[in-house]
């Protein structure tokens, strides 16, 4: 875990002076509802208890310096004149950031920022989205902003959606930003109502690395939205009241399954079928039904898997292995897909030999995992007693 004491030492040794401010925002990991959150529907995630760390001060002139200790890269720009960048490629995210506050005729100054993180890269538990709203808060502390959770969510998703290329949807934004301790979300992708689900005790939420990377602003992710996008509009032809695939129930894409072609009718089929079982998945985890819940996911994982193609031999691996170990519930594909990681819900007895079973039945393959006992974590806030 990543230590605020150090991070304060390591600003102070590179810019000579302490910072002003550290704040933190975490990663997260969506137990269910994947896909579905740029379709305007229902998703159910966690934030996670691995953090971006962002130290910051204010300058005098309209430049930001920051550097990543993460990558030992630095990246210098000038408020008035924000391009994107090919090298450093992490740096448009903070550039990204700091052109939606400007957008806002916000008025800001320049800062020196130091960045460090634990939360995988490419792993599917949105180490983008904690760096974005790690940056946006540290400088909206910085000029004495006043954004509200859900606005800042939006910043930072805009920043990804228009600056950096990647079309994603509000999820990974809105849990760095508002995760709360112990608990999921169940969120409204349409109007960003939410609301909390304890997490039941005695489970754990367990998160298996793949190794396999694949970035998101690659051309896989855009399509898969513009596929939806094309459905939503074939559907409009009997459906004329539609807006998104939120507006479509199972029922009703079966009755008009004809108006889409082939490489279009499996997409729409993930994405409606999946906003229903997360609504189901969401009664399950509160009734406590945990079974229910783990069948729940590994729904999903199949219809991820052949519907909408995401998933790779080594996360369907994965997937197989961690539910041939007795005391898992389920188990499925997180994130974006392409690679990343896995998630399962696991009975708090049964992890140890969870952790045992998957790391050796994965490397008997020849693979490595890295796995990750997450606690539900607060979203984004200062850093305390540094």
């Amino acid at each position: 875990m990543l230590d605020a004491h150090a991070l304060r030492d390591a600003f102070t040794e590179r810019y000579g002076i302490r910072p002003r401010l550290i704040v933190r925002a975490p990663g997260r990991v969506n137990l269910i509802g994947e896909h579905t959150d740029y379709n305007e529907g229902f998703v159910l995630p966690i934030a996670i208890d691995r953090i971006t760390f962002v130290a910051a001060r204010a300058r005098e002139d309209r430049v930001v310096r920051a550097f990543s200790a993460q990558f030992d890269q630095e990246d210098q720009f000038d408020l008035d004149a924000i391009a994107r960048t090919d090298d450093p490629a992490w740096a448009n995210y903070v550039r990204g950031v700091a052109k939606g506050l400007l957008a806002r005729d916000l008025p800001m100054a320049g800062a020196d920022l130091l960045i460090d993180s634990d939360v995988p890269i490419g792993g599917g538990l949105s180490s983008s989205a904690s760096l974005e709203v790690a940056v946006g808060y540290a400088l909206q502390l910085l000029n004495n902003f006043n954004l509200l959770g859900e606005e800042l969510a939006l910043l930072a998703q805009g920043a990804e959606n228009s600056f950096v290329g990647v079309q994603c949807g509000i999820m990974d934004q809105f849990m760095s930003a508002l995760g709360r301790a112990d608990h999921a979300l169940l969120l409204d992708c349409r109007d960003l109502s939410y609301r909390t689900i304890s997490m039941p005790e005695g489970v754990r939420v367990v998160i298996c690395d793949s190794g396999v990377r694949h970035s998101l602003a690659g051309s896989e992710y855009n399509d898969r939205r513009a596929a939806c996008n094309e459905a939503v509009r074939l559907l409009k032809a009997r459906m004329p009241k539609i807006t998104a695939l939120r507006d479509v129930t199972p029922a009703q894409l079966a009755e008009h399954a004809d108006l889409l072609p082939p490489e279009i009718l499996p997409r729409a089929r993930h994405v409606v079928s999946e906003i229903a079982r997360t609504v189901e998945a969401a009664t399950a985890l509160e009734a406590g039904d945990l079974a229910r819940f783990g069948v729940l996911m590994n729904e999903s994982h199949a219809s991820l898997r052949d519907d909408y193609e995401v998933s790779v031999p080594e996360i369907d691996l994965l997937t197989e292995l961690a539910r041939a170990v007795p005391g898992c519930y389920g188990s499925r594909i997180t994130g974006g897909g392409f690679g990343g990681s896995t998630v399962s819900l696991v009975d708090a007895g049964a992890v140890d030999a969870f952790v045992e079973q998957v790391s050796a039945g994965y490397s008997a393959q020849g693979h490595e995992t890295k796995i990750l006992v997450a606690r539900a974590s607060e979203g984004v806030s200062r850093a305390a007693n540094w």
